[in-house]
């Protein structure tokens, strides 16, 4: 997976100062178990180190290098530390020479390999000194060992926590398993710029549809989604509508359709009212933006795709709802999203039954899925998120998306009115 990296000074980095730092630790030669304790034991012994927390040791198969390798034993550390970026690389370094580590071919046995993963949220793109790990976010054997310690780190550069990632690494599996299941099919994504709507768009894009990336204003994010759905090999398109303007509605759909029949519509775009200004506006406003935009624009849009579709012979409508919307929350947030997505709810129910046999209609109700508020909610919040979801972890918006890419492919051609709860088994 290609990243952008950013280029930054390690020497910037006052050493007086502590940081947060994660190492992978591995063996895979004589006493592993052993190679590894003796490396926290050196590494404890050094000035300006302080060892906070270790995972158990995981045990996995070699990748690459020679045939005939034995397994690994590997394990991550949080490390408080004093050193900069590359006086902490010396350490690695000498550590692994004084355990023994000889470096004769990419990838070989070691006795022991220390590799910096993590170094606050900085990213560093150097000869010998690349920040994080170019390739952690591939494999499951650094993964897994440092979501035991680090569940909600987050990656500086894909902006995923390491929970997430782990999550993530099923997902091109999935997508072999499906291959093309919507090639030739045209999507609309509303409010597809970012969050949940980005990872249904590219979803959908990697299932071989063709997408329509909708977004309000945000013309630069909405490009980079369209080159996202591009790269995959598919058509892609930005559209940009105010939904909260019912004429911006059905410029939308028309808009649509000009560019050739949509099999697939997906109402995502929702009213933000819980980041930036928009959290500080008064009940009543953000109560008249959500009727706006998560009812009236679904239920406007839905019905105008919906009489095309049913036209056309057939075709696929996705609404956004809420779990909680069905079993309530406290507090403010809680009964204006309520309201909102119980209304959009019982209309997905009720459009379902008008549009069959032709078009088939579903809801998607979200649970603790962390886009841009959940990525900076309170540790309160991360704890009720975590708490509350039987799963153990936030759900991510590529959660979503798989679900909502089945619902749309001819695999869920018997599933219509339903809402469909996307939430780690979350009961109440």
């Amino acid at each position: 997976m290609p990243v952008r990296t950013l280029t930054a000074s390690p020497g910037a980095v006052s050493p007086r100062m502590s940081h947060t730092v994660y190492l992978a630790l591995g063996s895979n030669l004589g006493d592993r178990q052993g190679f590894l304790d003796r490396a926290l034991a050196e590494l404890r012994g050094r000035p300006g180190v302080r060892i906070v927390r270790v995972s158990r040791a995981w045990e996995t198969a070699p990748v690459g290098g020679p045939p005939g390798q034995g397994p690994y034993l590997n394990a991550a550390a949080q490390v408080e530390t004093d050193l900069n970026p590359r006086e902490l690389l010396a350490v690695l370094l000498e550590t692994e020479q004084r355990l023994g580590r000889i470096r004769r071919e990419h990838a070989g046995p070691r006795t022991i390999d220390l590799d910096l993963l993590l170094y606050e949220d900085r990213a560093i793109d150097e000869p010998d000194l690349t920040v994080p790990h170019p390739r952690m976010h591939e494999r499951t054997f650094v993964l897994g060992p440092l979501a035991e310690i680090a569940p909600t780190a987050v990656h500086p550069l894909l902006r995923r926590t390491i929970v997430e990632l782990l999550a993530a690494l099923a997902a091109p599996a999935t997508r072999d398993d499906q291959g093309k299941a919507l090639r030739g099919k045209r999507a609309v994504v509303t409010g597809s710029s970012s969050g949940i709507g980005r990872a249904i768009a590219l979803a959908l894009a990697d299932r071989g549809a063709d997408v329509l990336i909708h977004a309000r204003q945000s013309r630069e994010q909405a490009h980079a989604v369209r080159d996202a759905a591009r790269q995959r090999g598919v058509r892609a398109e930005v559209l940009l509508a105010d939904l909260s303007d019912p004429a911006a509605c059905t410029r939308l759909v028309e808009d649509a359709w000009q560019r050739g029949p949509v099999d697939i519509w997906v109402n995502n775009a929702g009213a933000d009212i819980l980041t930036g200004v928009n959290r500080e506006r008064s009940f009543d406003e953000k109560l008249r933006a959500l009727l706006a935009v998560d009812v009236t624009a679904t239920m406007l849009l839905s019905r105008d795709a919906g009489r095309r579709m049913t036209a056309a012979g057939g075709g696929v409508i996705l609404t956004v709802g809420w779990d909680q919307a069905e079993t309530g929350m406290e507090g403010d947030s809680g009964q204006l999203f309520g309201a909102a997505k119980a209304a959009v709810m019982a209309f997905t129910r009720s459009l379902a039954l008008s549009l069959a046999p032709a078009v088939r209609v579903n809801c998607l109700a979200p649970g603790w899925i962390r886009t841009a508020w959940g990525e900076t909610a309170s540790a309160r919040w991360q704890e009720r998120a975590v708490r509350e979801t039987p799963l153990g972890r936030w759900g991510t918006p590529e959660d979503v998306a798989a679900v909502a890419c089945w619902l749309a492919s001819p695999d869920a051609g018997f599933i219509t009115g339903q809402v469909v709860r996307i939430n780690g088994g979350a009961v109440r």
